[in-house]
């Protein structure tokens, strides 16, 4: 069961998932002398979309001039200038405070449940449980009442790159919580959330993945389109067999996440290829492989979401965990696909090991199954949220016009060759 609240921002609407945000909600657990302490629980409701590494960042603007005394579970990146404070010293005096959450493996003291993950929350699709990062932060300097008390402003969020727009705080009813021997209920004092959500067009200006197809029926390999995620990484992409890629350090993320792309003809750090592999009478079976062309990301937790109208008939995934997408009741023909927990839920760096595969075995629908036109292609392809780039339909492998009406498949000679040739694109 998916809990969805409904986005503010026609802009950063998405049809596969137009209920997903992010919702930051602030519960004040109690008063102090100068101000309150608040539990801030940072919840993923974005069906597949998750926050990689190195993690979030959330920022805001005080009303007036609020300090943090104190956090737990999470930090400020810059403390300010607390000069005017004689004995204790706030954590943060800034007027604009940056917050990030703490790394894992902190002491036990400075940690906060649900926190101390490095900033990454799973997509609530894949998994609910890890959907959410909390802090305890005390404030001083401010309203000690419900009526006193100015909530913050400006809030903005890094997930971990731009993308996401934060509307206002707005007070709603205070959260309920169950003890932990689930015998009492308690309640929070005062309560806000702010929902923030995301913009593909707003977090960069080119794809950040493509698609390739291919199927047995044609010996034509479909490529992703040149420049498919733009070429401005030309000049400082890398050759698979380069001699750099033996240096020391070549392989350790910037601090920006700047890519380090091996030489392609779409340049893109991610390439999915779809195969129509096998036709039967009852059934059809579908090849799918996720490249990594970056040498500087491994993407953990990663997320593949497809819409494709026989998904609504799905009998067997291979090597992938998979779950139905249902953003709209009546239409099932959108499902995500996500690695196996230990298994292949990371997706290694570019080389060798750079590529995750599976295979889905899908029932025909005899009314509507065909391999004309390119029908046993998918609509849409998102991966970790982000929309790839298609190639041009009249350019997808066609059925040949002596092809029988039932098709049967090609040898297995010919299938080896095509995956082989599919290896060294």
């Amino acid at each position: 069961m998916f809990i969805l609240v409904s986005p503010e921002y026609s802009a950063a609407y998405d049809p596969l998932d137009p209920n997903g945000n992010i919702t930051i909600k602030w519960d004040v657990v109690s008063w102090t002398a100068d101000g309150y302490v608040a539990v801030v629980t940072i919840n993923n409701f974005q069906i597949f979309r998750h926050i990689m590494n190195p993690g979030w960042t959330l920022g805001w603007s005080w009303a007036k001039k609020e300090v943090i005394w104190s956090m737990v579970g999470a930090q400020t990146t810059e403390q300010g200038d607390c000069s005017k404070f004689k004995g204790n010293v706030p954590h943060c005096c800034k007027k604009t405070p940056i917050v990030v959450d703490l790394l894992p493996g902190v002491p036990y003291n400075q940690q906060f449940s649900n926190c101390c993950k490095g900033g990454v929350v799973a997509a609530w699709g894949q998994d609910p449980s890890a959907a959410i990062s909390s802090f305890q932060v005390s404030i001083g300097q401010a309203g000690t009442s419900n009526k006193t008390v100015k909530l913050p402003m400006n809030f903005s969020l890094l997930a971990p790159g731009p993308g996401y727009t934060c509307g206002p705080a707005k007070i709603v009813p205070s959260t309920v919580f169950l003890t932990a021997d689930k015998r009492r209920k308690t309640q929070a004092l005062m309560t806000w959330n702010v929902t923030c959500t995301y913009s593909q067009f707003l977090a960069r200006k080119n794809p950040s993945c493509c698609v390739s197809m291919s199927s047995f029926y044609n010996e034509t390999i479909t490529p992703c389109p040149s420049c498919a995620c733009g070429c401005h990484n030309k000049k400082s992409c890398i050759m698979s067999d380069s001699k750099f890629l033996s240096m020391k350090g070549i392989h350790t993320p910037k601090k920006d996440n700047e890519p380090l792309l091996q030489c392609t003809h779409h340049m893109c750090p991610i390439r999915v290829h779809w195969h129509v592999k096998q036709n039967y009478n009852d059934y059809w079976r579908v090849k799918i492989a996720v490249t990594n062309f970056n040498y500087k990301m491994n993407y953990s937790l990663w997320t593949l979401a497809v819409q494709h109208p026989n998904l609504n008939n799905v009998t067997q995934v291979f090597s992938f965990d998979y779950k139905p997408i249902l953003p709209y009741e009546s239409i099932n023909d959108t499902g995500m696909f996500y690695g196996m927990k230990y298994f292949n839920d990371l997706l290694m760096e570019a080389g060798p090991s750079g590529n995750v595969q599976s295979e889905l075995l899908l029932r025909k629908d005899k009314d509507t199954f065909t391999f004309k036109q390119g029908w046993a292609y998918p609509r849409k392809v998102y991966f970790n949220g982000e929309e790839c780039m298609l190639p041009p339909p009249d350019t997808y492998p066609f059925l040949p016009n002596s092809a029988p009406k039932n098709l049967l498949n090609f040898t297995p000679a010919f299938i080896f060759s095509l995956l082989a040739l599919l290896a060294v694109m």
